[in-house]
């Protein structure tokens, strides 16, 4: 399996996924991806957006709404399918899960967006843009993106 990694990616961040790219012998290079983190090349059509946690997802459906939703209609429109991956860890395991994330920004913000809400936020793009939202342990991210750019399922 060869991977192309989007040059934007924080090295320092990415340290233990290349890690495992390496222990499973999967080859990658660096270069700057029209849209998503990782793609492979034996189906460019499918990609994964690797994202830290659910903050920074409540960061990327609000704040920057309308940057965060051209990137998914750039895919659309490209034929791409975008996979989002989440390092949340602990009890998120699934897209039905995030109802019982307690937002910490609510603590100083009644207005912050709750687990609940982002669920349905979620759940809506994931329907209108035909896209996915998976989690996994961060200790685990390299592992199931090789998981999810190999599994012939997945493939447009």
């Amino acid at each position: 399996m060869e991977l192309w990694i989007d040059s934007r990616e924080k090295q320092k961040a990415i340290q233990k996924i290349l890690a495992e790219f390496n222990k499973q012998g999967v080859k990658y290079a660096s270069s700057k991806l029209f849209v998503g983190d990782y793609q492979s090349l034996d189906n460019p059509r499918l990609v994964v957006d690797r994202k830290q946690n659910l903050s920074e997802l409540v960061s990327n459906v609000c704040q920057q709404h309308e940057r965060f939703r051209n990137e998914l209609i750039r895919a659309n429109d490209m034929g791409i399918k975008i996979i989002f991956l989440c390092e949340h860890g602990g009890q998120i395991k699934t897209l039905e899960d995030v109802p019982k994330w307690n937002n910490p920004r609510l603590k100083v913000s009644p207005l912050a967006m709750s687990g609940e809400r982002l669920y349905r936020v979620l759940s809506a793009m994931a329907t209108k843009y035909n896209t996915e939202f998976l989690f996994c342990d961060k200790r685990n991210t390299g592992k199931e993106i090789i998981r999810i750019l190999s599994n012939e399922s997945n493939s447009i």
